[in-house]
């Protein structure tokens, strides 16, 4: 009987044994390539019933994670199937650590959709979408030395940024990398009064271009901003 065997621990569910699995393929703890334990074997280490298990399974497999066969049994996938905008995906790379490579392809993929999506802000933006980007700004400003509330502040801007594009594409990517977006801004956050002053200057430099409806200089504006959080939170200034 599945139910005589012993656990070592209690495991919530369906959302704690998925993260946990999860995590162990993102970290290469579980190479491409490699087999995923049976369902017994997973019931050995996480004690809960078959059918959650394959629950499980299906939920890294909808994720681009895992791949299962018949006869060859559940096998963990390249990284170039995993689906990175998935919410959950993201999450979990997250919590194991913001290391160099994560960081270089967080930017540059904000370096790709970031400066668009300001220069359509540019030319869409309402008064009252103007109006919040002015009150993020200020919250930045009124952070002082909490890096956490500088960090939000920060990440509600480009939110805000993101929803004035008019096109609700955008949007919705600044919502699916927010859990990124947000570890990412509370590691760059300027920790020196001097150095977040200026990064709420540089920012309220792409407010002003938005208000202006000067496309380009959005576009700049935000590259800018992009390109120095990522040179300070690497060490490297450019």
């Amino acid at each position: 009987m599945e139910g005589s065997r012993h656990t070592p621990r209690h495991f919530s569910g369906h959302d704690e044994i998925a993260a946990i699995l999860g995590s162990e393929i993102l970290s290469g703890a579980r190479a491409p390539g490699s087999r995923m334990p049976t369902l017994a074997e997973m019931f050995d280490r996480f004690g809960v019933s078959r059918v959650l298990m394959r629950e499980v399974i299906k939920t890294l497999t909808a994720k681009g994670m895992v791949a299962s066969k018949s006869r060859v049994g559940t096998h963990v996938l390249d990284p170039s199937h995993w689906n990175w905008f998935d919410p959950e995906v993201l999450a979990w790379r997250v919590r194991l650590g913001l290391d160099a490579d994560f960081l270089v392809r967080l930017a540059e993929m904000r370096r790709a959709v970031e400066p668009a999506g300001a220069a359509l802000a540019a030319r869409h933006r309402t008064a009252e979408q103007l109006e919040h980007m002015r009150a993020t700004l200020d919250a930045m400003a009124a952070a002082g030395n909490d890096r956490r509330a500088f960090a939000q502040a920060d990440l509600d801007f480009h939110i805000a940024v993101s929803a004035a594009s008019g096109n609700p594409l955008f949007r919705s990517f600044s919502g699916v990398v927010e859990t990124a977006l947000a570890a990412s801004f509370s590691v760059s956050s300027p920790a020196d009064p001097a150095a977040a002053a200026a990064n709420v200057a540089r920012h309220r430099t792409i407010a002003d271009a938005i208000e202006a409806g000067d496309t380009e200089a959005a576009a700049h504006a935000m590259l800018t901003v992009i390109d120095e959080g990522f040179a300070r939170v690497s060490g490297e200034r450019k």
